[in-house]
């Protein structure tokens, strides 16, 4: 299985707004990437349900984006031991698009599925699964930074830093600060670009958690992107398990 190594973050053009996606897709893995983050990703990458990541044969969702008033929507199934991508939605100029493809054979897609379906699905899948991410990654440094302030709201949680290499990359060193309760969930975060491009922050709420069989998936952020209401939600989320045909709704 390929899974998507994460070395640079673009940003994905798309009725004129600027969707926030970490994209790389050239590090291979295994089925069950190998523990090489530090403890507290594999802890937080644990509560999500990473011990039984393995049994998953696909996962079927729709990533959703509210931005000064444009509303998004895009459907994917995605089978992580083979890396197959399914994706219904629209392109850039508001054309309905569904198309299936390998990532393994991206170089052979046609300019649409390279250039604005393939970085949407990297996009959507950090929303998704950021806790894995986090922890597959090798290229990523993991810090505990200790007890904070919660950038929303009242409270505290644990701060826990994920930076990305300085070189390399669209905008190299970017940080993804997860502020973890704890329970190991992720209760909020704040993304830092590293470069000049916007948007240079946004901070999002982590609400709505569901269990979709063995994982454990935050539905629902709320917050800013530089300052400006954004909302991003999963919806249609469910899991097919290894040896099964049937679809197990997110509850």
């Amino acid at each position: 299985m390929t899974t998507l190594g994460r070395s640079k973050t673009i940003r994905f053009l798309a009725f004129g707004m600027l969707i926030f996606t970490a994209n790389s897709c050239s590090q291979k893995r295994s089925a069950v990437p190998e523990q090489t983050a530090t403890t507290n990703a594999e802890q937080i990458a644990k509560t999500y349900g990473l011990d039984s990541f393995g049994q998953i044969e696909a996962i079927r969702y729709t990533w959703n984006a509210q931005f000064t008033g444009v509303n998004l929507s895009h459907s994917w199934v995605w089978e992580p031991k083979t890396n197959k991508v399914s994706y219904e939605g629209k392109d850039k100029d508001g054309k309905p698009v569904k198309v299936s493809y390998l990532r393994s054979e991206l170089s052979s897609q046609r300019d649409t599925v390279k250039n604005e379906v393939d970085p949407a699905f990297v996009n959507d899948n950090y929303w998704l699964l950021f806790p894995f991410h986090a922890y597959w990654d090798r290229s990523a440094t993991v810090t505990d930074q200790g007890t904070k302030q919660l950038p929303v709201g009242n409270g505290s949680a644990e701060l826990v830093a994920v930076k990305y290499p300085s070189e390399g990359g669209y905008t190299p060193g970017d940080t993804w600060d997860l502020y973890v309760g704890k329970d190991n969930r992720v209760e909020q975060f704040v993304y830092h670009r590293g470069g000049p491009k916007k948007p240079s922050t946004v901070v999002a709420t982590w609400e709505g958690y569901k269990k979709a069989g063995p994982l454990l998936i935050s539905t629902d952020h709320l917050g800013t992107a530089d300052g400006n209401p954004l909302r991003i939600f999963i919806s249609d989320l469910s899991v097919k398990l290894t040896g099964s045909e049937n679809w197990i709704n997110a509850q």
